[in-house]
């Protein structure tokens, strides 16, 4: 399924080929341990129900991914029946571009035909920090309950490792 098109960006449903050709191009940008893994679990997500998961194709390429999970799928406004968008990333070669954007808008999209509003969880560390502009800049807010560490909410003063699994989340409203 075609989500979005504008211009030479397509944003349509994430395909099998997609998880070989991501990873690959994630090792080529120098990530280490870059593996289909992750886009596979995705794909097995969507297959049982519980999510949308999405790429976006700059001229024919694929460019980056996002995934929306409708039941949300934790973490800081887990329970509220939001969907939360999960791992969302644009390749480097692709950055700056109107790609992400354009992600960001399907996957919202595709979040207004299960509730109002939306959430994620960004990472705190430098490597988040265009992602962390662009939430911004789109009108996502935290939630307030501090940061989160490995899926729970980090005690004021308790020690943490800025990791990926460092988070603060963030929500907006949708409608």
């Amino acid at each position: 399924m075609v989500y979005l098109r504008d211009g030479g960006i397509v944003v349509r449903d994430l395909r099998r080929p997609d998880a070989d050709a991501i990873a690959a191009a994630e090792v080529a940008q120098g990530w280490a341990n870059a593996s289909p893994e992750k886009y596979l679990k995705r794909l097995a997500d969507r297959d049982a129900g519980r999510a949308i998961a999405l790429a976006a194709e700059l001229d024919g390429e694929v460019a980056g991914y996002v995934n929306v999970y409708p039941g949300g799928n934790g973490g800081a406004f887990a329970g509220r029946g939001w969907p939360e968008i999960v791992d969302f990333g644009v390749l480097e070669k692709f950055r700056r571009r109107g790609v992400g954007s354009r992600l960001m808008d399907a996957a919202e999209a595709v979040a207004a035909r299960y509730a109002d509003a939306v959430y994620l969880g960004v990472g705190l560390h430098s490597g988040y920090g265009s992602a962390q502009r662009m939430y911004v800049k789109r009108g996502y807010v935290p939630d307030g309950s501090g940061v989160w560490y490995r899926d729970a909410a980090c005690a004021p003063y308790a020690p943490c490792i800025n990791d990926d699994e460092l988070v603060l989340y963030l929500s907006k409203k949708l409608r």
